[in-house]
């Protein structure tokens, strides 16, 4: 009994590990496809494994979203983090946009599956935007004294950009192809040399406007099963 007792302990725990990693990929693709919203029967069937499997690993909707979408979260955070740092603000800048661009072609959705997951904390979250746009604003003055981003790019080209890049990859969520092209015509279209003529006035648009979260999601919502 001790021999089997010592052999079936890390096995239980390595299948738990998979079990929570199947469980974590499955509900960002499910949460991407489906809104915050999908049933959770749907994640532990796309993760093969038993609701209550599910449960006993993630026993609310918040802490299930919180461990699936923290990766993202912590990718954006640290591009900002480097490309305020890069001392070459155009590279900076370029990259931010890349990456950013790039967790939305994989991970369509996230930002409204994490938002809405938590209602309660939106407070906070716009506190966190306000600190994000003024870090944009930065970046986008560097580059600009740099000679290297257009002098009328305005920051709230930012939240346009993110707008109509994630308007392509939910109308072509496979064509990988396609977003980065687009992603490629529009960093060409901000460098200083590009700018050809008088662009029409900016748009008033803010991250604290960008449609993440419905307004039908800001209250709390049961763990559905």
């Amino acid at each position: 009994m001790a021999e089997s007792s010592r052999i079936d302990g890390p096995e239980l725990r390595a299948d738990a590990r998979r079990n929570r990693g199947r469980i974590l990929v499955a509900a960002r693709e499910v949460f991407a496809e489906h809104g915050i919203d999908a049933p959770m029967a749907a994640v532990a069937r796309r993760a093969g494994v038993g609701v209550a499997t599910l449960y006993r690993r993630f026993p609310t909707r918040d802490a299930l979203v919180r461990a699936a979408f923290a990766q993202q979260m912590e990718t954006c955070a640290r591009a900002l983090t480097e490309a305020l740092s890069d001392p070459d603000p155009w590279r900076g800048f370029q990259r931010l946009i890349e990456t950013v661009c790039k967790l939305q072609r994989q991970e369509q959705g996230f930002p409204a599956a994490f938002l809405a997951a938590f209602p309660q904390s939106m407070a906070a979250h716009a506190q966190a935007r306000g600190r994000v746009e003024r870090d944009l604003a930065t970046l986008v003055r560097r580059a600009q004294a740099a000679g290297a981003l257009r002098a009328d790019f305005h920051p709230s080209d930012l939240g346009v950009i993110l707008l109509a890049h994630c308007g392509l990859v939910t109308a072509l969520p496979h064509d990988g192809a396609a977003s980065r092209r687009l992603v490629a015509y529009l960093l060409q279209s901000f460098r200083a040399e590009a700018a050809h003529g008088t662009l029409p006035p900016p748009s008033a648009l803010s991250l604290r406007d960008l449609p993440l979260a419905p307004e039908s999601s800001q209250r709390q919502r049961p763990f559905r099963a």
